[in-house]
């Protein structure tokens, strides 16, 4: 019995930020984003489960509303990350939610801070999103000083916000308002 070969993927080493292609995400990439979703460092900063199907990822992207605003960091054809602001309605219109995550191979060569550029451009001269939310576990240094770099500040911390690797974490509320 053969399988087939499987591709190689591309060195983080070769990475040019240059390259990088920020593009609304995509039903057909729910098998890429899953692979990305489920790798460990991505869980251990998110809120996501082991084990999510493409499947479960392809009802997600199905399931977007016109009111979220979700992309793709796509690098020599594949998806290194994603990231999304999902608006809030009524009294909160003005308001969103921001969510993301990185390939774990990937993280600190300016993926975030493109994915980041381009959700801040959008929620401010397309979306008349003035407030852009998100929590971020304390111990998640790197995710922070980005988010810090991007004028998000600190509002509060919320005590066991979540069970992780066999224990309760906290959490930062970060916000920036413009």
């Amino acid at each position: 019995m053969t399988f087939p070969k499987l591709e190689e993927p591309p060195s983080p080493a070769d990475f040019k930020a240059d390259e990088l292609i920020i593009r609304a995400l995509r039903p057909s990439d729910a098998e890429a984003l899953t692979k990305v979703l489920t790798m460990p460092g991505v869980r251990n900063g998110t809120l996501r489960q082991p084990f999510q199907s493409i499947a479960q990822t392809l009802r997600y992207i199905e399931g977007l509303s016109p009111t979220d605003i979700v992309i793709a960091a796509e690098w020599r054809g594949i998806v290194l990350g994603n990231a999304g602001l999902h608006a809030n309605q009524g009294r909160r219109k003005h308001s969103a939610t921001l969510g993301m995550g990185i390939h774990d191979d990937f993280t600190g060569k300016g993926i975030g801070t493109k994915l980041l550029e381009s959700l801040i451009d959008s929620a401010d001269n397309w979306h008349a999103i003035t407030r852009i939310e998100l929590t971020v576990f304390t111990d998640n240094t790197n995710a922070i000083a980005l988010y810090e770099k991007f004028g998000f500040e600190k509002e509060g911390i919320m005590k066991q916000y979540a069970f992780r690797n066999g224990a309760y974490a906290d959490c930062y509320f970060m916000a920036r308002i413009r």
